[in-house]
Parts: structure tokens; sequence; C-alpha cells
């Protein structure tokens, strides 16, 4: 059975606790010092797809993984930059499905009208470093020991990605419903796939 995108449902909040928990409670991946239980990930799920897509990757019923963009900086000149984030299944890992969640995600943003992605990355972190490079993003810099986790202070690299050819007076990107109701919507969403 082939491997299906969409977006994710508050529904999901429970399988998508369930990839995030280890990643917080194990890792400096996450600067979450405490992993959010399936209540707050669906409070986020919400918030987020009123503005931007969370993607699930979804077989057989199960999750592999997701991806999602946000707000890069509340300031209205910024509205054309989102951040972006995927988290896979450690079992569903190095199999390519973070740079499919990505290509789906990245197209999605397009045709709402974004140009720009930025990803905060925690440093030593090489097969995040290596998506994110495939994914065509550079590195822009370092934030040196900006947090505390894991009994370590950490470094964040940050990498920025294109979209698009940038336009004059570019117009507002779309609200994720506007974009649901074009006709690229479904093309965008399995680009991935």
């Amino acid at each position: 059975m082939q491997t299906l995108f969409r977006l994710a449902r508050a529904s999901d909040a429970d399988a998508i606790s369930a990839i995030y928990t280890p990643i917080v409670e194990r890792t400096a991946t996450s600067f979450e010092l405490k992993a959010p239980g399936p209540e707050e990930i669906q409070e986020r799920i919400i918030k987020t797809l009123l503005t931007h897509p969370w993607l699930v990757a979804e077989k057989e019923g199960d999750l592999l993984g997701y991806a999602y963009a946000s707000q890069h900086r509340s300031r209205l000149g910024y509205q054309w930059s989102a951040d972006i984030s995927v988290y896979i299944a450690e079992q569903n890992r190095g199999q390519g499905l973070g740079r499919a969640l990505y290509t789906s995600l990245f197209a999605l943003l397009r045709l709402q009208g974004f140009y720009n992605v930025y990803a905060g990355i925690s440093l030593p972190n090489p097969g995040s470093v290596a998506l994110h490079e495939a994914m065509g993003m550079i590195p822009v810099g370092i934030y040196q020991k900006v947090g505390y986790k894991n009994g370590a202070w950490q470094d964040v690299g940050w990498w920025q990605g294109n979209l698009q050819d940038y336009q004059e007076n570019p117009l507002p990107p779309l609200s994720l419903a506007e974009a649901q109701l074009l006709a690229g919507w479904q093309t965008a969403l399995t680009s991935g796939q």
C-alpha cells in the first residue's frame, strides 16, 4: 500500500505525540524540555492549520512522520517567510520520507504565496543538515550556545531556502483554506508521495 500525504487532523495528536515525545526526551533536536501531551499537540495542529500546512505521512492507518510550517516572525513584513520542521518516527528514518514530506510542504507553501523557508537545526545533526541541504537550503548562520538541554549548552544552525522568484509588491500569502480551493492544491499536496 502506498504512503498517503494529507493534512493533519486533531485526531492525529496521539500518533504525533508518540513520534515527538522520544525526540524531546532523548535528544537536543527539540528545545522543549517536557514533551507536550496529545491535548497540547491537538491545539497546535488546529492553530497551525489556520495559516500553514501541517502534513502527515500515513500508511495503512499508521503515521510514519509529519512536517509543518509556522510563522517566521510576527511583524507583517515577515509574512512571506515560514519556519519549517519535519519529524519522522525512528523506525521510518533514512528512507527518504523527510525529503518527500518537505517536497509536498514546499509545494503547498509556494502555492500559498510564501517565498522563504527557514529551519533551525541543533548541532551537530548531520542527518538533518543533509536533508535540508538536499532540499536546496543553505546555511545562513549559527546561534552559539543559544539553548541549554541535556546538560550542555547547544548551538543552533539556521538554514534558508527560497521557494520562488521574488516579485515586486507581492500579494499576502493565502490562508490554508483559500489555498485548498486552488486547482493546483491536490497536485502540490501529493508532489512528494
